[in-house]
């Protein structure tokens, strides 16, 4: 077929498309600086590369996007024990499902910006964003654990039933493998909104020490070239852990593949 000719030498190539898509908007970004012509304003990939240089070679900018990077890690995987905790119950439950479904829909749909706020009335600063990763995190992977729960081949689980699969075979062997790959789009699209959601309430409630904090110190003090360099930070960062959720959903995948595979197809057959 065409198309299967074509996918290798796409795949190929993806990385230099990658480069040449980045030197684009390098060079856009070069040329929207020199028309402005005000550093204040829109300050060039140069100055802002410079910005960032001198911030990483201070203690305190490794201090403060270590203890973000903490918050943000630590709401995210809170919301995903409460998004699988909430899925489970809420398939498993009709009374669970009708209290807790509008609820997690109305998290959801209300602006990030009202939780934060309203959150600021109970919960200390340092705490804040931590609780807002988790509560956008939670809706997130609850909708797609409910999905794949949704989803599951019946006929499999009824012949696990009748060839007599224990309750953990029947986990490891059909039900996490079915499950995984609904788990791991909604950890990678989680972990996007719980920095957003994290460095926004960092942005709102200013904690001592915080990415978000230095952001609204530098756009209050007219310093443009830092707000880029920190947006800059939370981008790597982001894409660097969605990257590794990536890589580790990649080698779940394979771990399960070699678990359950027969033997003499690369697989163990110690649990048979």
């Amino acid at each position: 077929m065409p198309g299967s000719t074509t996918r290798p030498n796409q795949r190929g190539h993806q990385p230099l498309l990658g480069v040449a898509a980045l030197a684009f908007w390098l060079a856009v970004w070069q040329l929207v600086s020199m028309a402005v012509g005000q550093e204040l304003l829109v300050p060039s990939p140069g100055t802002v590369l410079v910005t960032l240089a001198q911030l990483a070679v201070t203690p305190a900018f490794w201090q403060t996007t270590a203890t973000s990077l903490l918050r943000v890690l630590l709401g995210f995987l809170a919301g995903v024990l409460g998004g699988v905790v909430a899925a489970v119950l809420t398939t498993r439950y009709r009374l669970v499902d009708a209290l807790v479904s509008p609820l997690l829909r109305v998290v959801r749909a209300a602006p990030v910006a009202s939780f934060i706020i309203l959150a600021l009335v109970w919960i200390p600063t340092g705490r804040l964003p931590a609780f807002i990763s988790f509560l956008m995190v939670v809706p997130v992977v609850w909708e797609s654990m409910v999905q794949g729960i949704a989803r599951q081949d019946r006929d499999l689980l009824e012949v696990a039933e009748v060839f007599g699969f224990g309750w953990w075979h029947t986990l490891r062997r059909i039900r996490i493998p079915l499950l995984l790959p609904f788990f791991a789009a909604a950890c990678a699209t989680g972990m996007g909104l719980a920095w957003k959601s994290g460095i926004a309430a960092e942005v709102i409630s200013r904690p001592p020490i915080a990415v978000g904090s230095q952001l609204q110190d530098a756009k209050i003090y007219l310093e443009t070239p830092q707000v880029f360099a920190w947006t800059i930070t939370v981008v790597v960062l982001s894409l660097a852990l969605e990257g590794i959720l990536r890589w580790a959903a990649g080698r779940a995948t394979t771990w399960l593949a070699v678990g359950t595979a027969p033997a003499g197809e690369g697989g163990t057959n110690a649990e048979a």
